[in-house]
């Protein structure tokens, strides 16, 4: 069994109706749910603001593998086209972090396919805030060293911060609860 925290975002077409789509996809494995957040885009393309959320999922079946191949089967299906790195995209889901049944994080660094902890999650505050929103006590190893993602947040520069704004939307009716 593993737990995984997945970054959820799209800025094209309707973003709402695409990030609901993982929820539904999920089903029953939804542990739970952040806020929906505008943020502006990341990594330099011109391009509309994303909706990003977090959310926690548990499936006794699925390895960190099986978490990659689900986001990326539902990122086909939201017609997701891959041409401009950190470009526009109708739905992205990141796999930011598994969690075994010891409660271990899952660490894999030498598959370039699957990266865990995602190599970036500690640099984006649209990972971190709604990440924060649901679990307080979350942690993420970064360099070998495991750190609640509140400090991470807090030593991020203040305009990456100021550039995710929490709106009205909510991706299913309870929007936030502690995991």
């Amino acid at each position: 069994m593993t737990r995984a925290v997945l970054s959820i975002g799209s800025n094209l077409g309707d973003r709402l109706a695409h990030l609901r789509s993982v929820l539904a996809a999920l089903g029953d494995r939804v542990i739970a749910v952040s806020p929906v957040y505008t943020t502006a885009p990341w990594g330099g393309v011109d391009q509309d603001d994303y909706l990003n959320a977090v959310v926690v999922a548990q499936d006794s079946a699925f390895d960190d593998y099986a978490w990659l191949r689900f986001g990326q089967e539902l990122e086909q299906s939201a017609h997701r086209v891959r041409e401009v790195r950190w470009g526009a995209r109708t739905l992205d889901v990141d796999v930011v972090q598994c969690v075994d049944n010891t409660g271990t994080a899952i660490a894999r660094d030498t598959d370039p396919a699957l990266i865990l902890p995602h190599p970036q999650a500690h640099n984006r505050a649209f990972v971190l805030i709604p990440w924060l929103a649901v679990d307080p006590s979350a942690r993420l190893l970064v360099d070998g060293t495991d750190r609640p993602i509140a400090e991470l947040l807090a030593e991020l520069d203040r305009s990456e911060k100021d550039g995710v704004v929490r709106t009205d939307l909510v991706l299913r009716d309870e929007s936030a609860r502690p995991c």
